[in-house]
């Protein structure tokens, strides 16, 4: 999803005393670059590592730690008003070595007012927002009145019991002690939030109904903000296009709805004798013992004693635990279907299908599709570790939560991916989207050529950065994606595919892949940030990458590379390379010989790929001294050259690749 936003910039034009004369100079007329090979540390993780929480191992440190919050929800949706009513209880369990001055509240369902602010993000009606009539902390009541006085620097935590800004997405209570490290505080709260519906939604989660017959709720309900070891609590507010960055912890979660309505949702439902037909349960018996997908309720089956049990309400039980979410619909006209994927070293799990009859054209292949996914990315990176996976229709067709994804087959196979990131490892979507979207993109390349039986082709996407590099609206991938602006959708989505491109070009595709599979089961429920994957990777790949991520990470540079000159003397070809960029890579050359002639003598730093076609590659370590161009020696021996092509395989970011080739037919 790209984004675009309305950008107010303010500028402060500065009049020197002198005129001064600067002339452009292009990257070819300065002799030297300044390489950079360490990967910048911020004084967050700067902390980490002195706390011990993580270290340049890549891996969790000896002291990591992270916070745990279960919710138990009682919630009742009435279809009249499109009003979902609840209370809830959070434990907050600080496993943390820090104390909490405060609690901070995730009231995303505020993004619906009318005064707050936003992104790109259009609601499709104004409600009231996320309404908290009653607080408790511990049991005693907070103030919701009266806003707590403002905070001076370094002073603590005004010793009163207020909460403030709750008409906003991101709420504070203030205490009046901190939650002291190893222990617990629980919150008690009731609220009501209003689902926005009608055609003039823009973006994810901006509508969640259609009309009164079909609700589809996400960050439904306050949520508690994430506490953790890098900064303490995560004090982003939410402005609609990027998502979020949670607490795992368990959820217990009771639905009351219309009877004859199918309630989907995260989790495992506890209570099918209760809200299931006799039909319906026995359907659902059979659904792990083949590959055929099952009807649980037709569209046929409609209303209470048919779709569902008989009665007025209904309340769906559901449990999950060791989530970092709960998402859920329903509807009065559900078709649901059910089938399974067979999980490696898991064996088989539901595949669960809720849609409106009339949308059955846009489910045809959706199971199809996810358990494909299921089953690949089992393979490729971990073992999924939920007990199902449920596809959700309404207004929102491409989003992810944990066990569901809101999706027809088109989004299938990517919201699938989404289970691994943010919903087994938690990464920080909010800051660096990369390390979520980025990723889903580049295993749907893979599982794209996999579903068409063909090897995956990663050869061309390194190299076209080149054409994106120097866009003055492009963010780097490290500046927090909550902000990136209208390049939001290729810093979160895009880029990450051309960096593992490029990334393959230098240790091979499947190294990476192995890699990031290690990554995934270390930090499996757990919360790395960008530093524990790049070290990581460091250490899995045996190699010192610091110079890699830097310029991928934190700079917009590309390579540019090109072949200035040829020149051969005997047997003894010169190939001059330049590298105009800032970013350097390795010179791979592809040398193709005549068919015939003298032999080809081997050098230790080339393969053959076939009978007259040679690969010869030279490390980065080349360019660290500083220059910008490197004379590659080829000593094959007397064999005429009849090309050479600079980065054969279009791994590395080039603005112009056609200065990649030389030919001794055009000498």
């Amino acid at each position: 999803m790209i984004l675009r936003f309305a950008l107010a910039v303010g500028f402060v034009c500065v009049v020197a005393a002198h005129p001064v004369n600067i002339s452009a100079q292009t990257a070819s007329e300065v002799s030297e670059r300044a390489i950079r090979r360490d990967i910048p540390l911020t004084n967050a993780i700067r902390r980490a590592f002195e706390a011990g929480t993580r270290d340049s191992t890549g891996r969790p440190g000896p002291n990591y730690w992270q916070l745990r919050t279960d919710y138990t929800i009682d919630a009742r949706l009435d279809p009249a008003t499109q009003t979902i009513t609840g209370k809830e209880t959070v434990v907050i369990h600080n496993n943390g070595n820090s104390e909490m001055p405060y609690i901070l509240l995730r009231l995303d369902h505020n993004i619906f007012r009318a005064k707050v602010p936003r992104g790109s993000s259009v609601p499709a009606e104004t409600t009231d927002g996320m309404i908290v009539t009653r607080l408790l902390v511990d049991g005693h009541p907070v103030d919701l009145t009266t806003q707590p006085p403002p905070r001076r620097p370094r002073e603590s935590t005004p010793p009163i019991l207020a909460a403030s800004d709750m008409d906003q997405t991101l709420a504070q209570i203030t205490l009046p002690a901190p939650v002291a490290p190893r222990s617990t505080v629980t919150l008690e709260m009731d609220w009501h939030t209003k689902l926005p519906g009608g055609p003039d939604g823009r973006g994810h989660r901006m509508t969640q109904r259609w009309a009164d017959t079909l609700f589809q709720p996400t960050q439904w309900f306050p949520r508690v903000a994430k506490f953790d070891d890098l900064r303490g609590w995560d004090a982003n507010i939410y402005l609609g296009p990027a998502e979020f960055y949670n607490n795992f912890g368990r959820f217990d979660v009771r639905l009351d709805v219309p009877a004859g309505w199918i309630v989907s949702g995260t989790g495992v439902l506890q209570n099918p004798e209760q809200v299931l037909t006799a039909r319906a349960r026995e359907r659902l018996s059979r659904v792990l013992e083949s590959d055929a997908t099952v009807t649980i309720v037709g569209a046929d089956e409609v209303g209470p004693g048919e779709a569902t049990a008989p009665g007025d309400r209904l309340v769906w039980h559901f449990v999950a635990d060791t989530v970092n979410d709960f998402a859920w619909a329903t509807a009065k006209k559900y078709v649901w279907q059910a089938s399974r994927a067979t999980i490696p070293e898991r064996g088989p799990v539901p595949i669960h299908m809720v849609y409106l009859p009339g949308r059955a054209d846009r489910f045809a292949n959706a199971i199809a599709i996810t358990r494909h996914a299921l089953e690949f990315y089992s393979d490729l990176w971990a073992p999924y570790e939920f007990p199902q996976l449920t596809l959700q229709d309404g207004p929102s067709a491409g989003m992810e939560y944990p066990m569901v994804i809101n999706s027809n087959q088109g989004a299938a196979d990517h919201e699938t991916g989404h289970q691994w990131w943010p919903m087994m490892v938690g990464t920080n979507e909010t800051w660096y989207g990369w390390m979520d979207e980025g990723f889903d993109q580049y295993m749907n390349i893979l599982s794209a050529a996999h579903w068409r039986g063909q090897p995956p082709d990663l050869d061309g996407p390194g190299q076209r950065y080149g054409g994106v590099s120097g866009d003055e609206w492009e963010p780097p991938m490290m500046w927090v994606a909550n902000y990136a602006g209208p390049m939001y959708g290729f810093q979160a989505y895009s880029k990450t595919p051309l960096m593992l491109s490029m990334l393959g070009g230098i240790v091979g595709d499947s190294a990476v892949q192995r890699a990031i599979s290690e990554y995934t089961e270390t930090w499996k429920f757990k919360h790395p940030s960008p530093w524990d994957f790049m070290f990581f990777m460091n250490n899995a790949l045996g190699r010192d990458l610091g110079w890699f991520w830097y310029y991928w990470l934190w700079t917009t540079e590309s390579v540019d590379g090109s072949i200035q000159s040829v020149t051969t003397s005997q047997s003894r070809t010169v190939v001059t390379v330049l590298q105009e960029g800032q970013m350097p890579s390795p010179v791979v050359l592809e040398v193709k010989f005549a068919p015939t002639g003298p032999s080809i003598r081997p050098m230790t730093n080339s393969r053959m790929i076939d009978g007259s076609t040679a690969i010869v590659t030279w490390p980065v370590d080349v360019w660290f001294g500083g220059n910008r161009t490197f004379q590659a020696d080829l000593e094959f021996g007397p064999r005429r050259i009849e090309e050479i092509t600079l980065d054969p395989s279009r791994r590395f970011p080039d603005r112009d690749p056609s200065d990649n080739v030389w030919s001794a037919g055009e000498r």
